[in-house]
């Protein structure tokens, strides 16, 4: 018998009362890009920390730095679609009310150039 005290997604199963939350779900879905680019965010390595997969007013954000008002995202093939790009403009802008700045790096860059992402990335976090 479960116990109702834990929560769902310590419980696992396939029945949709037991599965993770939506959000969880998404945000564990890492792609090369975002894994090699977090080793290079985590631990304060930029002198400033981030949060891996951070919910801002709804949205899942690549990663966020609090202290810079930062939020990396990086974005594969699927950002190249008419919707998707609806959708991004529609987040950019919630996220640009809560007076946050954003950039964007396409996944290639990321694994082709990691480097110059960083190099600017720890600009952005110098600026704020």
């Amino acid at each position: 018998m479960l116990d109702p005290s834990v929560p769902a997604y310590f419980v696992g199963g396939t029945s949709p009362h037991f599965q993770k939350p939506k959000m969880e779900r998404l945000a564990s879905r890492d792609d090369p890009a975002e894994k090699i680019l977090w080793q290079e965010l985590r631990g304060n390595k930029l002198s400033a920390h981030f949060r891996s997969q951070q919910v801002i007013a709804g949205f899942i954000v690549d990663f966020y730095c609090h202290k810079a008002g930062l939020v990396i995202e990086l974005d594969g093939d699927i950002h190249e679609d008419d919707e998707q790009k609806e959708n991004d403009a529609k987040r950019d802008k919630a996220l640009n009310e809560l007076e946050l700045r954003i950039i964007r790096f396409r996944n290639e860059e990321v694994l082709m150039d990691l480097s110059y992402v960083v190099e600017i990335i720890q600009k952005q976090v110098s600026t704020k």
